[in-house]
C-alpha cells in the first residue's frame, strides 16, 4: 500500500496529530517527510526571488502542502497542483522592526526595505496591509532574504531593518522584545497532488480536525512543537510558554468567489510581472474529499 506522505510546515497540527495517534486512528497508512527540521534552517534560503510559488512549480514531495491562499490558488490555477476548497488556514502574522528601531508606525517604514518571500504569504500579505498606509511606490520589498527562518535570523542578527513573519518565528521575536508595526495575518491553503487518494486526505484531515479542537482547549501544552522545527541556535533561548498557537484551520469553504477575487486582486498589482500564468476554472482547480 501507497504511504500518504505528511510534510509539516510551520504549524503545530502535524506535531499534535502523530503524537496522539490521531492519524493511525483514522485508518490513515503514512509517513512523515520533515523538510523544514531543525537543523536545517540554512535551507531556507533559496535564492533571490525564488519563494512558495517557485517551490510548488518545482513540485513538492509530500500528499498535501501549505502555502498562502494567494500561491496555492495561483499554482492551481496553473495546473500546479489542485487547491483543496473544504477548509482553509488563517495564520498571524506581521512585520517586525528592532527593538531599538527609529521605526515606530506604519508610515515609518515607507521606502524601508521589507525582507519577504517572493510570491509568497509575507510578500502579499505586506503590500495588502501597507495598502492602508503608503501610496504604492512607497512600498519597498527585499527578496534576496530567502524564506522564514532566514529572515528571522538576519533581523535577529541585525543584518536588515525589517521583516514579515508569522506564527512561531513571530512569537519568538516578540519574545525577543522586536516590535510589531503592523499586523499582516493572512488565509493559508492547501496543496493536494493531483495523484493523492482522496480517501487518506479525508482522513488526513479528519485528525487535523481533531488537533485543532486540542489546540483551542490547550494551547500551552502544544507549543513545545514549535522547536520541531525552529533553527536549532535558538533552542536554548526558546521559552515556548510564550507562544501562542499560530495557525488556525478553519474548515468551510475555499469558495469560487473566494478563487476568482484572490486571483483579479493577485493580477491587478502586478504580482505576477511574467503574466496571467491561469488556465484551469474553479472546478478544474480544486480537491474535495467528497470526490
Amino acid at each position: 500500500m501507497k504511504k500518504f506522505i505528511i510534510s509539516p510546515h510551520m504549524r503545530l497540527h502535524e506535531w499534535i496529530a502523530q503524537d496522539k495517534g490521531y492519524f493511525e486512528d483514522e485508518g490513515l497508512v503514512y509517513e512523515f517527510n520533515e523538510q523544514l527540521n531543525s537543523k536545517i534552517s540554512k535551507k531556507s534560503n533559496l535564492g533571490d526571488k525564488v519563494g512558495a510559488y517557485q517551490s510548488i512549480e518545482r513540485g513538492r514531495t509530500c500528499d498535501v502542502s501549505g502555502a498562502c491562499h494567494w500561491t496555492v490558488n495561483m499554482a492551481a490555477g496553473a495546473g500546479h497542483g489542485l487547491l483543496y476548497a473544504e477548509a482553509y488556514s488563517v495564520a498571524p502574522c506581521g512585520i517586525y522592526v528592532p527593538p531599538n528601531s527609529d521605526i515606530k508606525n506604519p508610515e515609518d517604514l515607507a521606502n524601508v526595505p521589507i525582507s519577504v518571500g517572493y510570491q509568497s504569504g509575507s510578500h502579499y500579505s505586506t503590500i495588502e496591509a501597507l495598502d492602508m498606509f503608503l501610496d504604492p511606490e512607497q512600498i519597498k520589498l527585499s527578496f534576496s532574504e530567502g524564506l522564514l527562518w532566514s529572515r528571522m535570523e538576519l533581523l535577529i542578527d541585525g543584518a536588515v531593518p525589517a521583516v514579515n513573519v508569522f506564527s512561531g518565528p513571530m512569537y519568538f521575536l516578540e519574545q525577543l522584545g522586536f516590535k510589531k508595526i503592523v499586523d499582516t495575518s493572512f488565509m493559508m491553503a492547501a496543496m493536494i497532488d493531483e495523484s493523492a487518494d482522496m480517501e487518506d486526505v479525508k482522513k488526513y484531515y479528519a485528525a487535523l480536525r481533531r488537533a485543532q479542537s486540542d489546540l483551542d482547549i490547550h494551547t500551552h501544552k502544544y507549543t513545545h512543537f514549535y522547536k520541531k522545527e525552529f533553527p536549532t541556535r535558538f533552542h536554548d533561548q526558546m521559552d515556548t510558554r510564550l507562544f501562542g498557537p499560530g495557525e488556525r484551520i478553519v474548515f468551510e469553504p475555499y469558495n469560487k468567489e473566494i478563487y476568482a477575487d484572490t486571483q483579479q486582486w493577485v493580477i491587478d498589482r502586478g504580482l505576477f510581472p511574467e503574466g496571467d500564468p491561469i488556465v484551469r476554472d474553479y472546478k478544474s482547480s480544486i480537491a474535495t474529499a467528497a470526490e
